[in-house]
């Protein structure tokens, strides 16, 4: 999945490319914004999953969303989000949470930290070219979460995010000798007739494990206050 602006990196690259940044170039304590992100708790319209609290054994590794959408040939240019014309997507900011900027980050992803470490929230949006299933491709969602290590799997919902097509995964794993918490969704909206123009939206939350309880609330209004909404 090819992104057109600056840099022509693959989608699956600019992904690869971010979490290799957040945990080599930026230290254990610096934040990682791997393609999937923690939290402790589920928005609360989700319903719970019954697999909840199982950790990933198959053996076959699954493919990611990206590595999907390239073998069916869709393509997607990363978007700004202060640059889309016909989709607004909101990353709420709580008291105390900065910008984090990087310029290893790849154009166009908006990311937010606490004290420029844990916990943080990204989002990255796509504009994507090309035709495909949007639920044969929702299967692959939450693929990233399932590769990472030790991944326990708190929560899971296949229901719609503000009337559009997502999926969202919740649950911990392990990185450089710390449990985190991850919260990942992937929406995939599409504007009105006679446009029909899909975007890739993938909003991700990360926070230690010991700040489940202290960090709670300025996680649960990340995520409650994430939206995507056709203008």
């Amino acid at each position: 999945m090819k992104i057109t602006p600056g840099r022509g990196a693959s989608v699956l690259a600019v992904l690869a490319i971010v979490v290799a940044v957040m945990i080599v170039a930026c230290g254990p304590r610096a934040a990682d914004y791997s393609p999937v992100k923690a939290t402790t708790t589920a928005a609360a319209d989700e319903p719970a999953d019954e697999t909840a609290g199982q950790t990933g054994t198959n053996s076959t590794a699954p493919t990611p969303i990206a590595d999907y959408l390239s073998s069916v040939g869709v393509t997607g240019e990363q978007v700004p989000l202060d640059k889309l014309t016909d989709l607004k997507v909101t990353l709420p900011r709580p008291p105390g949470w900065t910008k984090y900027a990087n310029p290893n980050l790849s154009p166009g992803t908006e990311a937010i930290a606490k004290n420029n470490t844990y916990p943080t929230a990204m989002v990255m949006v796509f504009k994507l070219n090309g035709n495909f299933d949007v639920a044969e491709a929702l299967k692959h969602a939450d693929a990233s979460a399932e590769m990472s290590e030790n991944f326990t799997k708190l929560n899971y919902s296949e229901a719609d995010f503000k009337g559009f097509p997502s999926s969202m995964i919740e649950g911990s794993y392990d990185l450089n000798g710390q449990r985190l918490h991850t919260y990942n969704r992937i929406v995939i909206p599409v504007t009105p007739a006679p446009k029909f123009q899909r975007y890739l939206v993938q909003f991700t939350v990360t926070s230690l494990s010991r700040q489940a309880a202290p960090e709670a609330g300025d996680i649960e209004s990340v995520i409650g206050g994430f939206t995507v909404a056709v203008t």
